[in-house]
């Protein structure tokens, strides 16, 4: 039954951030402040996601050679500026070639 309770609240206060994102007064918006936040923020989730799906395996820290070269490969393909679909191909095509020589 707490499961249900925790689910049920988790997503009324998703709900209510929303709600919240929708009524608020454009004057509060405006704030420099809140829009270079507002900026910041998917990209601060964004850089948690790619390191947490790079760097983990289940519970456990992994700092394996081919991981690691596929995203500085990934960094380097940015840093150009290619095109996002390049990006990942680049980053995927050498992570499985170390992983296919055995590194």
């Amino acid at each position: 039954m707490n499961v249900w309770i925790a689910l049920l609240a988790t997503g009324l206060g998703c709900y209510g951030l929303k709600l919240a994102g929708l009524v608020v007064p454009q004057r509060v918006l405006d704030d420099p402040r809140i829009r270079r936040f507002s900026e910041l923020v998917p990209v601060a989730l964004l850089t948690a996601l790619v390191v947490v799906q790079t760097l983990a395996s289940g519970r456990t820290l992994e700092l394996d050679a081919p991981r690691l070269a596929g995203l500085a490969a990934a960094v380097i393909a940015l840093l150009l500026r290619a095109p996002f679909l390049v990006v990942l191909l680049v980053a995927a095509a050498l992570t499985a070639g170390l992983r296919l020589l055995g590194v």
